[in-house]
């Protein structure tokens, strides 16, 4: 990828003041009575892949929401770099460098590849509207910028031919590609994605985590793809956490192999 990108990154990583980039502590979400977190605690390090892995209905994307402040847990915190994020409304979560991607695809069909991804800057910049209206100043050289930017996202995830294409005739593979590059436009310092069935995705996004240290977060249901690339994986079932360690230790873990032959859990760790 570009030096483009990579220098923006230097540029806001800063000074490290916290243990943890992410923290989350005791979480619980309820809706009108039904438990979709139940006391979850985790933390994700700088430049960690983290995965979160459970059944179909486990919780798994209530956490993400929740992450991102697009729901508000009864209990419990969730703190960025030491800081908590509650009470924040999901667009400055995003400011802060939180992105994600969407288990449905959330793209602008009628807008080109470019435009989608475009979309993903808008959190950085930083011209009044009244600049941008005129295209002069400072507006005119963050867009250049920001064009530059795209255009290396564009060509590290290797979807040059499609970039003057309205997503909406794309297919659901390049499609998947597009939502990776607007999130990554963002400059996260974490991003949470929904790896799916693909590998040709897990391929892009080691090459993400390796080339610019970005914090990931994966949400999974196939433990199979999670354990060849995650640093450490966090399985929940029913809201509940049930495993935390490495793919090894959650491997042999008896709770996640009743969760996953959709036994009943004896017990949680």
């Amino acid at each position: 990828m570009s030096g483009r990108l990579l220098k923006r990154r230097a540029k806001r990583s800063g000074s490290k003041d916290y243990d943890h980039i992410l923290e989350v502590k005791d979480v619980h979400l309820a809706f009108k009575g039904v438990k979709a977190i139940d006391g979850v605690s985790f933390h994700v390090d700088d430049g960690e892949l983290f995965a979160i892995i459970g059944p179909n209905g486990a919780g798994k994307t209530s956490l993400f929401n929740s992450i991102n402040q697009v729901y508000k847990p009864q209990d419990g915190d969730i703190l960025w770099k030491g800081e908590s994020l509650s009470g924040l409304r999901p667009n400055k979560t995003a400011e802060l460098g939180i992105a994600r991607t969407f288990q449905n695809i959330a793209l602008y069909p009628h807008m080109t590849v470019i435009e989608n991804i475009l979309a993903g800057r808008h959190v950085r910049m930083e011209a009044g509207w009244l600049a941008g209206s005129v295209w002069w100043g400072k507006a005119k050289t963050e867009e250049i910028e920001n064009r530059g930017i795209v255009e290396d996202i564009i060509d590290f995830l290797e979807i040059e031919q499609w970039r003057k294409y309205p997503v909406g005739l794309l297919p659901y593979g390049i499609q998947k590609r597009v939502e990776l590059g607007r999130a990554l436009a963002m400059d996260p310092a974490v991003a949470g994605m929904n790896l799916e069935e693909t590998e040709d995705m897990a391929r892009f996004i080691l090459d993400v985590q390796d080339e610019l240290g970005i914090a990931i977060i994966l949400v999974e249901h196939d433990m199979g793809l999670v354990m060849d690339i995650a640093d450490r994986i966090l399985v929940v079932d029913f809201g509940r956490p049930i495993a935390l360690g490495s793919p090894t230790e959650v491997q042999g873990n008896p709770n996640v192999i009743k969760a996953y032959l959709g036994e009943e859990l004896e017990t949680a760790p």
